[in-house]
């Protein structure tokens, strides 16, 4: 990708061996608080990103002395920014941290073959409800967002907070918005309460409802709540267990399994040959949570080793980089993998 965005001068010859020196303009339709955040407080995160190189800003010039390699990549940044920025949309904290990683990722900074920047990745607009627009955050979740549009079955496989099932409902109503299928059907096994589902007390609705109840919230993120009953009265929408399910083929619609790690291999086997023609399944789940009994073994852990490779089934792996929760959650899900491998579990 060429950027344009920013007018550069000639860089001075280096003044010492080893080091750069970068010096650019923001145009004058960026604002500089849009630029450097209110307070500094984008500045700020670059500069803690970058501390062994000069940052100085004066007017709209900006400038960068040090290693020659985080030069390049702190020029490449604003251009990004930039990028970002032309679309209309604001750049934060969060989203400079995850544009600095992906360019760290991709190497010197420059894109490679098949790399996405981080301003392709940044304004994927997915669907926008309410004022609010929904998009990946990340690198994976790009990638997870497009193999969702090229994939008949696709698998969103990664800890809490990577945004897998969240993602893939906002997929689901775009697609039905745009009248690429006829209906959405979101379902969960309802395995955490295993046979006692029957001695809780009220209607089957009210047992299950609390196993359903994550993917109600997203769709009251995503469609006016209002809308929301007349859609499920329609047959439009349908929340149901797992067992539900089974006997029936599933024509015209976008089906997502959720908590598939809490499936039993039969019952993936039966999820999976419910598909019927046009549609798509999005299969969601976190292998190192897994809620079965003990000796039966995930649905989701063996699907792997059975349809890795077959054509129009991908896998989209997601980890504690692609955490979209609060920073801790990330730290939370990384200090539980250490101690898991460090007590063999």
């Amino acid at each position: 990708m060429t950027h344009t965005t920013t007018a550069q001068t000639p860089t001075p010859q280096p003044p010492v061996p080893g080091q750069a020196r970068a010096h650019f303009t923001v145009p004058a339709k960026h604002p500089m608080v849009t630029v450097l955040g209110s307070g500094d407080t984008l500045l700020r995160v670059i500069e803690k990103a970058f501390p062994a190189a000069d940052i100085h800003v004066r007017g709209n010039q900006v400038s960068a002395i040090g290693d020659a390699v985080e030069v390049a990549l702190i020029q490449r940044l604003f251009d990004e920014m930039m990028l970002v920025l032309r679309t209309g949309q604001p750049m934060t904290e969060d989203a400079v941290e995850r544009s600095i990683a992906m360019l760290r990722a991709s190497g010197s900074g420059s894109a490679e073959a098949g790399q996405e920047t981080p301003a392709e990745v940044l304004t994927q607009n997915i669907l926008s409800s309410r004022g609010r627009t929904i998009r990946p955050k990340t690198l994976n979740q790009k990638r997870y967002v497009d193999a969702i549009d090229k994939h008949t079955i696709v698998f969103g496989i990664g800890p809490a907070g990577t945004g897998k099932t969240y993602l893939a409902m906002a997929k689901a109503v775009q697609a039905l918005q745009s009248k690429q299928v006829n209906r959405i059907i979101l379902t969960r096994p309802a395995v955490e309460a295993g046979e006692r589902l029957g001695f809780l007390p009220g209607t089957l609705y009210e047992k299950i409802d609390p196993y359903l109840r994550p993917l109600y919230d997203a769709l009251h993120d995503m469609l006016d709540p209002d809308s929301i009953p007349r859609l499920m009265a329609a047959g439009t929408i349908e929340v149901a267990p797992l067992a539900y399910m089974r006997g029936r083929t599933l024509n015209d619609a976008f089906i997502i399994l959720d908590e598939a790690q809490n499936t039993s291999a039969e019952q993936m086997k039966m999820f999976l040959t419910r598909l019927g023609f046009d549609s798509k399944i999005v299969i969601t789940g976190d292998v190192t949570q897994v809620d079965l009994p003990n000796g039966t073994k995930s649905g989701l852990r063996q699907v792997q080793d059975i349809l890795e490779g077959v054509e129009d089934v991908h896998f989209s792996r997601l980890t504690s980089h692609d955490v979209v929760r609060h920073k801790l959650v990330g730290r939370i899900v990384d200090a539980y993998e250490k101690y898991d491998n460090t007590n063999g579990l």
